[in-house]
């Protein structure tokens, strides 16, 4: 059996545990245009939904019984959670379906989290889901695990180092000891694991390090997301900017932009 609970925003203010614990609080149904949205795709509505309007879908009167349906549709939610019982059999159809379309509903619902970890104020509420906790628990597991394995392989290396630690946008990095290169480092990959993994292991590394030095130096000017080199756009973000570095048509801009780096430098 797999259940997951739909759980309220946890609430602040001055008001008592068990006065919080009685509030009445429901997920209402909600439009979308002029339609109320809808948990299920309209293949899954007509395999599923004519159990519960009691209509198959060729019916004249499917369209707004379907409507009604979504429009009505809510779920209470107490102070423990509301419980759904999503389980699939061997065909994927649901044990539960009342709970199992509540679920896809409430994925689909503006005022509904993913996961605690993604609420963001128009949330109010979010789904606890304690496999996909494992999974993602188990996953920043591994991430840190290959980002210690990285850190230990460029921390040989401290030119390499300074080059990631200059794509996070340290200042100055040829400046650091060694020592101060390889903590400043260490603390970086304790607390972004995974953008140091990709940073790390990133084929153009050293291309990104260089252009963050041109921007750094003044040779590149960037706005926003965008690098400009004289009055040229030369990348809309940083993958344009790569780009536009590899390409051999613009190999004499690069070569420039190299010299006048090497002046500065």
């Amino acid at each position: 059996m797999r259940k997951v609970i739909i759980r309220r925003k946890e609430a602040k203010g001055f008001l008592p545990k068990e006065i919080r614990a009685g509030a009445r609080v429901t997920i209402g149904s909600m439009y979308v245009g002029r339609q109320p949205l809808k948990g299920l795709d309209k293949e899954e509505a007509k395999k599923y939904l004519p159990d519960i309007i009691g209509l198959p879908p060729e019916h004249l009167d499917w369209p707004a019984a379907e409507k009604t349906f979504w429009a009505n549709m809510s779920l209470k939610v107490p102070f423990e959670g509301a419980e759904l019982d999503i389980t699939t059999d061997e065909d994927g159809n649901p044990t539960n379906l009342m709970d199992w379309i509540t679920y896809k509903w409430c994925q689909k619902h503006r005022h509904v989290a993913d996961k605690e970890a993604t609420m963001t104020s128009d949330h109010r509420f979010y789904i606890y889901d304690p496999n996909r906790s494992q999974l993602d628990k188990n996953n920043e597991i591994k991430i840190k695990k290959e980002a210690d394995k990285e850190f230990i392989k460029v921390s040989n290396d401290v030119d390499k180092m300074r080059r990631i630690l200059r794509v996070f946008g340290t200042a100055r990095p040829e400046k650091l000891s060694q020592l101060e290169v390889e903590n400043t480092l260490f603390d970086i990959k304790e607390k972004q694991s995974a953008k140091f993994l990709k940073i790390a292991i990133d084929k153009n590394l050293d291309m990104r390090a260089e252009i963050e030095e041109m921007v750094g130096a003044g040779v590149i000017r960037k706005i926003g997301n965008q690098h400009i080199y004289g009055e040229e756009t030369i990348g809309e973000n940083i993958t344009d900017t790569i780009i536009y570095f590899k390409n051999k048509k613009n190999s004499g801009q690069v070569n420039a932009m190299r010299a006048q780096l090497k002046e500065l430098t």
